[in-house]
C-alpha cells in the first residue's frame, strides 16, 4: 500500500512539473488546481515538496511558479540522450551531407543556447564542439531566433539578465540595436550570424515548431566566410526548413 501511495504522489508531482512547464510565463497555485482538478492542500503540498527540492522556483516578489534548474537541466539531458537521439542525428547528418558545412540542433538554456546535437563538417577548417556545449544567445543565430520567438515578457524578462559581452567587432552590444535585430529576426523566422561570435564565421538558424507560435530548438548551419559567404549560406534556408520539419516529429 505504502509503494502505491508514494508512486500516486510521484505521478502528481510530475503532473504539476507538466503544468508548469507547459505556460511560458509559469503559473498560480490556483491554475495548478484548477488544471489538475487536485485538492488545494494537495497541490499546495506537492509544490513545497518540489519547491524544496530545486525542482520548482517561485519568481521574486510573484505568485508565479516557474521549473526549477533541475527541472531545465533534466529536460536538455534527456533530449541530448534519449531514445529519439539516433533519429535526430540521422537528420543532421544527412543535411551536412547535403550542405557539406557543420548543422546543429540547438535549445534554449537558461541564458545561453545549448547543442542538443551537431554534426560536423569533414572540412579541416571548423570548430570543434560536442554536444552539451554552451553559446551565448546574442552573438548566434539559434540564440537570437529562439529568443526573438519568445512572449514578449520572457523575451523582455530574459534580455535583462543578459550581459552582452562582445565577441567579435561585429557582435551587437548595444540592447537598442539588439532589440531591433530581434524583431526582424522575429519577422523573417530566420537567424543570422554575421560573424558575431567567431570572427570570419557566418551562421543561419530556422526553428523547430511545435505548432505556428511556439518553438522548441532550431536547427543551425554555419561556415567560414572563405568557404561560403552569408548569401551562400541563407540560399540553404529551404533545406533547412525541410530537417526541421523533420526534427518536429521527433519533438512529439
Amino acid at each position: 500500500m505504502q509503494s502505491n501511495q508514494s508512486n500516486a504522489a510521484a505521478v502528481r508531482a510530475f503532473r504539476v512539473l507538466e503544468v508548469v512547464a507547459a505556460q511560458s510565463d509559469g503559473c498560480t497555485l490556483a491554475e495548478i488546481v484548477e488544471a489538475l482538478a487536485l485538492p488545494k492542500q494537495t497541490v499546495h503540498r506537492l509544490v513545497g515538496q518540489l519547491q524544496s527540492a530545486g525542482l520548482l522556483t517561485r519568481e521574486p516578489a510573484g505568485r508565479r511558479l516557474q521549473l526549477g534548474v533541475r527541472v531545465e537541466r533534466f529536460g536538455v539531458d534527456a533530449l541530448m540522450n534519449g531514445p529519439l537521439r539516433q533519429q535526430r542525428r540521422a537528420i543532421l547528418q544527412r543535411l551536412v551531407d547535403t550542405i557539406g558545412e557543420t548543422c546543429n540542433l540547438t535549445a534554449l538554456a537558461g541564458i545561453d543556447i545549448v547543442y542538443l546535437d551537431r554534426v560536423e563538417t569533414s572540412w579541416p577548417l571548423r570548430m570543434m564542439l560536442v554536444p552539451g556545449s554552451h553559446v551565448p544567445l546574442h552573438a548566434t543565430s539559434s540564440g537570437k531566433l529562439l529568443l526573438s520567438l519568445l512572449p514578449k515578457l520572457q523575451r523582455e524578462r530574459l534580455l535583462a539578465q543578459l550581459s552582452l559581452r562582445g565577441y567579435t567587432g561585429s557582435t551587437i552590444v548595444d540592447p537598442e540595436v539588439l532589440a531591433r535585430d530581434l524583431a526582424e529576426t522575429r519577422r523573417r523566422r530566420i537567424g543570422i550570424n554575421r560573424a558575431e561570435h567567431l570572427r570570419g564565421l557566418n551562421g543561419i538558424a530556422v526553428p523547430v515548431m511545435l505548432d505556428r507560435q511556439r518553438a522548441c530548438a532550431a536547427v543551425a548551419v554555419q561556415a567560414p566566410e572563405g568557404r561560403m559567404t552569408l548569401d551562400e549560406l541563407l540560399g540553404q534556408v529551404p533545406r533547412l526548413r525541410e530537417a526541421a520539419d523533420a526534427m518536429r516529429a521527433t519533438f512529439g
